[in-house]
């Protein structure tokens, strides 16, 4: 498909005001066409696309019912947005989105009024929309607001810490489930939809309101009409949960049906209290490729719109996920006590082939990162040694479990720690920053870096092998091209190499930071060392270049604030050691979307950008040197 394929109705709609103008008629034909425009677009740019296919009709009903942005709508998990952003007057702006300076691949406050909440990760939709429609209940504010949650963020437990707290407040709020997980099923169909426009009905919430008062009176007899309903509602929909937490439930409907869509959302627009709609999608909905191969098409690079084959690129060799994927079926051969645990990452993190081959020793826990790293600590406490994979940016979300159920503990769990430091076009929301920062302060963690592929394969078998808790943190995407030899082999625990002699300046290169230092070091002259461990640092190895170097620089892919670098002059000041230090980094700001190469010359992490860092250091002790003879010429006079 491409763009010419597509009619006038989405180019005379550049706000849900426009689009609120048009008759309900009309909205089938805007759905085909913001596929249609999806489609071609996302095979260009790359990004999310099969459940943007998914919940295009949804997308057009919320906007053409509720008066955005006046009206909150809160999207969650925030890749479903794309719909969302094409009627909010950014569709001339989608081709750059997740590029440098273009429209970020998830919803962000910055970027349009229309995005009220900034989600990245999942399940913090239902929370955001309480703290919204109790703000709006304080302010005196006559104002609806809807959660959106769906792509298996109701997995997680945040999300139902906030359905209980809202069923209990009793406020305003519309949770709206985007279940793209079930099949449109025959029940999904006539009957449901009929069901739902009819409880979600004035007439019938009058009645059941007014019920509520007259058989409160007679508590028997109230309890009997009140199972008796349940006993209906629940022959038909899985909503017995919602209703006992506080909720008005209503569904399944079918989501792709935007006359009961609107229908259903005009009804519960004017009811009052906790409502909870469940709609069903399909992924990839309109797009056979993605119809049939959802997973594939969450995310994409760029691929053919007719065939929806990827555009090949040029690889320098199998990625750091792969290099663990093939270890973690390796390791599992030869170990039957290895358990591998993952929350909703198995493609992501290389575990499609693991969880073929061993799938009673596979557990997805789903977007549950608390409970991941907690079941990995009851199989660690009874002798299994559970592996966890696991994105840096993911892992922030169960950090009380990491110290306190696995640390504390001194409990041998592996933490196989992928897209670690910068992401590209998944931008701030994604990128491993701190991992190594908020690492390296916890007591018992190992913490390594590995600098090509097969120190990745080593690192992963000496955590594995150590008693106690470890982390191998890994960059997204291909090392240097290093083939990897399998073995058993460990690394001596805490201790780093010199890969390079040189004169004055130390470049002490952690992780994906040695590739840089050496080419810089070709240019000064100088010593490189490949630090390996974060985590026990190698303090012989320090002592020994900070008494035969003039100046040491720490170089690594993770915020400046508390990471490698702090934990090396930290070592220093502890010995009175007073080698100069230049700690390179990631700034302290967050760091938006665009390609890695660019963001790393951004942060200066580039050959370039140490040679420039260091040059600097130099002039600037030049010109101490200087004010400090023209001084001492003052004071003489």
């Amino acid at each position: 498909m491409s763009e010419s394929t597509v009619t006038n109705e989405l180019d005379r709609i550049n706000t849900p005001h426009e689009l609120r103008a048009l008759p309900v008629s009309l909205l089938p034909q805007v759905a085909h066409e913001i596929r249609s425009f999806l489609i071609d677009s996302v095979s260009k740019t790359g990004g999310h696309l099969a459940a943007n296919l998914g919940v295009v009709e949804l997308s057009i009903a919320l906007h053409y019912v509720f008066n955005t942005p006046d009206d909150r709508l809160v999207w969650d998990v925030g890749h479903q947005s794309y719909p969302h952003k094409i009627l909010t007057g950014r569709r001339d702006r989608m081709h750059e989105i997740r590029k440098a300076h273009g429209l970020s691949g998830f919803p962000k406050r910055g970027e349009s009024d229309y995005d009220t909440f900034g989600v990245g990760h999942s399940s913090t939709s239902i929370s955001a929309a309480l703290g919204m429609a109790l703000a709006a209940k304080s302010q005196g504010v006559d104002r609806k607001v809807v959660a959106v949650i769906g792509d298996g963020a109701m997995t997680a437990g945040m999300a139902f810490e906030a359905l209980n707290h809202a069923g209990d407040l009793d406020a305003n709020i519309l949770v709206v489930l985007n279940d793209n997980d079930m099949s449109i099923s025959p029940n999904v169909g006539g009957l449901s939809n009929y069901l739902a426009r009819l409880l979600s009905g004035r007439l019938y919430a009058t009645v059941r309101e007014g019920g509520k008062k007259v058989l409160g009176r007679m508590p028997s007899v109230w309890e009997l009409a009140r199972r008796a309903e349940e006993h209906v509602k629940g022959m038909v929909v899985p909503g017995t949960l919602f209703e006992e937490l506080g909720f008005n439930y209503i569904g399944p409907v079918d989501g792709h049906d935007l006359d009961t869509l609107i229908t259903t959302l005009s009804n519960l627009k004017n009811l009052k209290g906790p409502q909870f709609l469940h709609v069903v999608t399909q992924k990839g909905k309109g797009y056979a490729p993605a119809e049939n191969n959802p997973s594939s098409f969450h995310g994409v690079t760029s691929f053919d719109p007719k065939t929806g084959a990827p555009i090949s690129r040029k690889s320098s060799g199998p990625s750091y996920t792969e290099v663990f994927g093939d270890w973690l079926c390796a390791q599992a051969t030869v170990d039957p006590k290895l358990m591998a645990i993952t929350p909703a990452m198995c493609e992501g993190s290389g575990m499609v082939a693991y969880a073929k081959q061993f799938p009673n020793r596979f557990f997805d826990v789903g977007i549950a990162e608390q409970h991941s790293v907690t079941l990995a600590a009851g199989m660690a406490c009874e002798g299994l040694k559970p592996v966890v994979a696991i994105y840096s940016t993911f892992l922030q979300r169960a950090y009380d479990q990491l110290i306190h159920d696995v640390a504390l503990q001194n409990l041998p769990v592996l933490f196989a720690i992928d897209r670690a430091g910068l992401v590209g076009p998944d931008g701030p929301t994604h990128a491993g920053s701190f991992d190594l920062s908020y690492l390296r302060c916890i007591p018992n963690m190992v913490i390594m870096t590995p600098t090509d592929e097969q120190e990745c394969h080593l690192m992963l078998n000496t955590g594995y092998q150590h008693s106690g808790p470890s982390a191998v943190r890994y960059p997204r995407g291909c090392g240097p091209g290093v083939k990897v030899t399998p073995s058993q082999q460990a690394l001596p625990l805490g201790k780093g190499v010199v890969v390079r002699s040189g004169q004055r300046v130390a470049l002490l290169a952690f992780g994906s930071m040695l590739g840089p230092a050496l080419v810089a070091a070709e240019n000064l002259d100088a010593s490189v060392a490949n630090m390996r461990f974060v985590k026990p640092l190698d303090e012989e190895l320090l002592l020994d270049l900070a008494g035969t170097h003039e100046l040491l620089v720490s170089l690594e892919e993770n915020a400046v604030a508390g990471g490698a670098g702090s934990g090396i002059n930290e070592f220093l000041i502890s010995r009175g050691i007073a080698t100069a230090t230049i700690n390179l980094g990631l700034p302290d700001t967050f760091l938006e979307h665009g390609t890695r190469e660019e963001l790393l010359a951004a942060c200066g992490l580039t050959s370039d950008g140490i040679l420039h860092a260091i040059d600097a250091y130099y002039q600037r002790q030049a010109c101490k040197t200087t004010n400090a003879t023209l001084k001492s010429r003052k004071l003489v006079n």
